[in-house]
C-alpha cells in the first residue's frame, strides 16, 4: 500500500485532478451552452473575459500545480516502481499531463488566442463564433474526461 509522503502526493493528485475535472465539466455542461445562446458579439466578449479571468492565480495554481504534481508523481513512480499502484499512478499522470494540460496547450489556448482577434460583429465573425464554440467544447470534453479519469486512476492506486 502507498504510504508516507507518496500517499500525500497521490491524495493531492486525486483532489487536483478532480477539481480541474469539475471546472471543465461545468464549462462543457452549461457555461458554453449559455454563451452559445448569446448574440455572437456578447458571447465573444463574455468568453474573452472568462479567458482573462482564468489566468489569474487561483485557477492557475490549481491547473498548473496539478500538472506539476502529476509530473512529480509520474517521475517518482517511474523511478521507484512501487509494488502497489504503479500502473494506475503512471496512467493517472499521463492522462492529466497529455489529456488535460496538453490538450489545453495545443487545442483550447490557440482557439482562445484566435477568439481575441475575431470580429464578432461581422457575418464571418458570427460563423467563426459558432465554430469556436463547437471546437472548443469538443476539446473541453476531452479535458474533462482525461482529468476525471486521472483522478479515478490515482484513487485506484490508493486501494
Amino acid at each position: 500500500m502507498i504510504d508516507g509522503p507518496y500517499l500525500v502526493l497521490t491524495v493531492l493528485g486525486v483532489l487536483g485532478c478532480g477539481m480541474v475535472a469539475g471546472v471543465f465539466c461545468g464549462f462543457s455542461t452549461f457555461v458554453m451552452r449559455g454563451l452559445a445562446e448569446l448574440p455572437p458579439a456578447q458571447g465573444v466578449a463574455a468568453m474573452n473575459s472568462i479567458n482573462a479571468a482564468a489566468v489569474r492565480p487561483a485557477f492557475m495554481l490549481l491547473f498548473v500545480g496539478s500538472a506539476g504534481l502529476c509530473a512529480v508523481l509520474g517521475v517518482v513512480t517511474f523511478v521507484l516502481l512501487p509494488d502497489d499502484g504503479t500502473v494506475e499512478l503512471l496512467l493517472g499522470s499521463a492522462l492529466y499531463l497529455f489529456g488535460s494540460f496538453g490538450v489545453t496547450v495545443v487545442a483550447n489556448v490557440p482557439r482562445n488566442d484566435a477568439l481575441l482577434k475575431m470580429d464578432p460583429g461581422s457575418p464571418e465573425g458570427a460563423a467563426q463564433w459558432r465554430s469556436y464554440v463547437r471546437g472548443w467544447t469538443r476539446w473541453n470534453h476531452v479535458r474533462t474526461l482525461a482529468s476525471a479519469a486521472a483522478a479515478l486512476s490515482y484513487t485506484l492506486a490508493l486501494t
